[in-house]
Formats: structure tokens, sequence, C-alpha cells
């Protein structure tokens, strides 16, 4: 198998409406957000979503695809601040090791506020994170579940917190591949992702499906698996969107250059 017929994706139902149903010509890797970054710069994949700021971060080497993204405006739902005490009052907060963006985001948000509690990396457990710390920080599905057993103890939706600063919506994840990827392949797997988005955007029946299976995947209820779909989580990037990225990307990542997309086909 050649990395070239590969697409990799988070592996949370975040990504669902796209792979879901996707054509089996290609093999798919599915990791935790910042373990892709390493995937599509080793290549093990073509194209991949990885967190905003990794992009950032490897942006000499990597473009943007168009069009698909891992998007929130307002509440995202799966990127939360949990703990027993008021953000203002946190003197320390857990972070998980499985996403770059939900820390820089959180590190932004905090120094916007004027606070400056202590960060710990830890594994993604609830409970744990807040036997050590004051805070804990949780993404994807392990978020949604813990806000469905402890609605009490979350404290923030990062998501929320961005458009409300910034009136913007939030870009979590970017797909990207590198730039000296051979083009014909890509823009197939780019294709195929784009028409899957479509798919679960136009035919209801085949929505219902997806969320059916998402459900019964997570054990979670199906109008909360829609409603996470409807409201929270998409994966069409609109220009409102690019601008939150770009937004993102100069002022809690610090980049300074314009990001570098795959250009639209010429005819």
């Amino acid at each position: 198998m050649s990395w070239k017929d590969v697409i990799g994706r988070v592996s949370f139902s975040n990504c669902d409406p796209i792979f879901d149903g996707i054509s089996p010509k290609w093999t798919i890797l599915s990791a935790p957000p910042a373990w892709l970054t390493g995937h599509i710069m080793r290549r093990d994949c073509i194209a991949a979503p990885i967190p905003s700021a990794d992009y950032a971060s490897n942006s000499e080497t990597l473009m943007l695809l168009p069009d698909i993204g891992i998007v929130s405006n307002g509440e995202v739902g799966s990127v939360l601040l949990f703990g027993n005490r008021p953000i203002e009052n946190m003197r320390d907060i857990a972070l998980p090791t499985d996403s770059s963006t939900s820390k820089v985001l959180l590190s932004w948000i905090i120094k916007n506020r004027g606070l400056d509690p202590k960060f710990i990396e830890t594994g993604p457990d609830i409970n744990i994170m807040l036997e050590k710390c004051d805070g804990a920080l949780l993404i994807g599905d392990r978020a949604i579940l813990a806000s469905i057993s402890h609605p009490e103890l979350v404290k923030m939706d990062l998501g929320a917190e961005w458009t409300r600063i910034t009136g913007l919506p939030m870009v979590f994840g970017v797909f990207v591949a590198r730039r000296d990827s051979p083009e014909d392949i890509l823009r197939d797997a780019h294709s195929e992702m784009i028409k899957q988005v479509e798919l679960f955007e136009s035919n209801q029946k085949w929505r219902a499906s997806v969320i059916s299976r998402t459900s019964k995947k997570l054990g979670f209820p199906e109008d909360r698996v829609e409603e996470y779909f409807r409201g929270e989580v998409r994966n069409r990037m609109s220009q409102d969107d690019i601008d939150g990225l770009l937004l993102f990307l100069k002022e809690a990542c610090g980049m300074l250059e314009p990001p570098v997309w795959l250009e639209p086909h010429s005819e």
C-alpha cells in the first residue's frame, strides 16, 4: 500500500460526515489530531486534518486544502474546560496531549483575561485530571461524554469564548497536504472528501444514517449527535471561517506569512 492511497482522519466523530461512506479505494488512517501532524510530515498519508496550530508550526512544508475543515461558530460542544471552581480561581489546569490547537486557544483566552494558572499535561481522563488540578481541558468525544455525565463541571466552551471575543468562527482543524505531494492524486482525495460533505449536507436519508451510526458507535443519543452536527461542528469552510482561521494563526500562533492553499484546478 502506498502513502498516496491513504487519507488521515481525526479519530473523533467530528469527521464522520466526511469519512463515513468514503470510497473504499482510499485507506483511512485514524489517529488523534496531533498525531496526524507527524503522519503527514512523514508521508504516511496524502492528506489529513491536523490542529490549526500545528499547521502554523509547519506551514513552510504544508499547504491547506480549501472548503473543508473542523469548524465551530460559537459553541463547539467538544472542546471544553471543566472544573470545580470558576476559571478565575483556577490555580492549575490539566491539558490533554492529543491536540495543540485547544491548548494554544486556551492559553490565548487565559492571557486575554489576565490570568496565569499553571498548565500540566496529562492523559485525557477527567477524574484523574481534576484530582491533580483545579481545571481540566478535554476535546473530542471525551469532552461530549463528560459534559453529558458532569454538566455542572463545564466552565467554558472554547469555541464559544473565541467567537464571543472575536466575533468570528473558530477553525480547530485544517485539512493539509505536503507541498510536494503529487497534485493529481491530492486533487482526487480532496474531491472525494468534498463529495462526502455535500452528500451529508444535501441527502437527509444519508445524513440520518451517518448520525445513527455515530450515535451507536459512541453510545450517545441520536438527538445529541444531530445537535452536534447541526449547530456545533461543521466540515464546510466559508469565507467567515477563513477569516477566523487567519486571525487565529496570526494572533494566537504568531504566524506572520499568509498560508499557502491548494490552487483551484485550471481547466
